[in-house]
């Protein structure tokens, strides 16, 4: 697995390509990987020099997110943006699709499933400024690998989890769970006067394989959804006189055998 793996050492491995496939296999037998915000870095950067050129337009892009009303805990501790995207098979090329609303089952979501939940699209200049681009390409180059026949549905969320006071904060309200997907992404965007959050990893019965906190932005985990399931326990604020919030990019792939003709 690579976690713990440092850039430094990291760098001085094979090429890019290589580095992916070393990715790839990583992911066959562990099922998920932990990525330090040094190593995606490199990883990006190495493919496109200016993949994180528009960083700070992206990661503020998290300030205009809408209120989840569809919080059957009646919690008012999130915020979120929502997009559809398509890929075809063996390639990094995607598409943004017709926006709909974001469907799970209660097999999948125990607490919101069951319901087509309806949220604001992402803003464009998100979905094509470079850095989302280059988060994306990245995936594909992953996931057509390991799936280099299938046609892929994309979901994409903006997350902003909320911490006060008075109340904690729940980046996985439904708690240990799968999404119902072939594969997640999780990128930490931002926390800001936050405690806690950390990210569990189980087998599918349920036992613990690993837990880690994504501490530094650009820092992410990759999930085999069908394999494994995962969960964040609740972020606490630090500092009670200033409100307290988590940001996090979530982007699931599932196996699709037909893409929408434009």
């Amino acid at each position: 697995m690579f976690e713990g793996i440092n850039a430094e050492a990291y760098q001085v491995k094979d090429d890019y390509k290589s580095k992916i496939e070393s990715l790839c296999q990583a992911l066959a037998i562990d099922e998920y990987c932990h990525l330090e915000s040094d190593i995606v870095e490199l990883l990006l950067k190495e493919r496109d020099p200016l993949a994180l050129s528009d960083w700070q337009q992206f990661s503020t892009s998290w300030h205009d997110l809408s209120s989840d009303l569809y919080m059957a805990d009646g919690g008012k501790y999130r915020t979120r943006r929502h997009a559809t995207l398509s890929a075809l098979p063996s390639s990094v090329f995607w598409t943004r699709e017709n926006h709909e609303p974001h469907y799970q089952s209660v097999n999948y979501n125990t607490l919101n499933g069951g319901i087509a939940r309806h949220y604001e699209p992402i803003n464009d200049e998100v979905i094509f400024g470079n850095t989302f681009k280059n988060i994306m390409i990245f995936g594909c180059e992953i996931f057509s690998r390991l799936n280099p026949y299938n046609y892929w549905h994309i979901e994409v969320h903006q997350f902003r989890i909320k911490a006060g006071e008075n109340h904690e904060g729940k980046p996985t309200p439904e708690g240990i769970h799968r999404d119902g997907v072939n594969y997640v992404i999780m990128v930490l965007i931002d926390r800001v006067n936050v405690l806690d959050g950390t990210t569990n990893i189980y087998d599918l019965d349920k036992r613990l394989l690993s837990e880690f906190t994504l501490k530094r932005p650009m820092s992410l985990a990759i999930v085999n959804d069908e394999k494994v399931f995962h969960g964040v326990t609740p972020i606490h604020i630090d500092n009670p006189k200033f409100e307290g919030y988590r940001d996090v990019l979530v982007i699931t792939f599932k196996k699709n055998k037909r893409i929408s003709q434009q």
